[in-house]
């Protein structure tokens, strides 16, 4: 039996944030796809780096640079950390990971090809998913915004 319910933490702090955020069933489309309807889906990836771990969001479909990550975090290395670890990090299991509402309130880095648009994210929930400017989370969560684009 799969929950429905409503992704709680998630949407009590977007409330504390301010944030006017949008809860979306995630469903998938008959073609495949993932139901956005014109949102830009954006994955939450959870890093380990040796000060702790942060939030890093990227376009859904786009690759990002490890090696401009790596010179923004100032460190030579940085790591996925396994399921059981990112679940330990933020209360929620890989797929549904977001910084709304995670267990610990980690530094959140933002791609620049997010910015301007209405997004989708994870919520917490494999239930549900988040609408919401990016532009506004990227305020709510102070965000460092940086050129994530693989060099060509």
């Amino acid at each position: 039996m799969t929950s429905t319910t409503p992704p709680e933490p998630a949407l009590a702090d977007a409330a504390a944030r301010g944030l006017d955020v949008t809860l979306r069933p995630r469903r998938a489309d008959p073609d495949g796809g993932t139901g956005t309807d014109g949102l830009v889906p954006v994955k939450t990836i959870v890093l380990h780096q040796r000060e702790g771990f942060v939030f890093v969001l990227v376009p859904l479909e786009e690759r990002f640079s490890w090696p401009k990550l790596r010179a923004a975090l100032g460190v030579n290395r940085v790591r996925l950390p396994s399921a059981e670890e990112a679940y330990e990090a933020t209360g929620y299991r890989v797929g549904t990971i977001t910084p709304l509402g995670a267990g610990t309130a980690f530094p959140v880095l933002a791609d620049r090809r997010i910015l301007g648009h209405d997004i989708v994210l994870g919520s917490g929930s494999p239930d549900h998913a988040v609408r919401v400017r990016a532009d506004d989370l990227v305020r709510a969560y102070d965000a460092t915004v940086l050129d994530l684009a693989p060099e060509s």
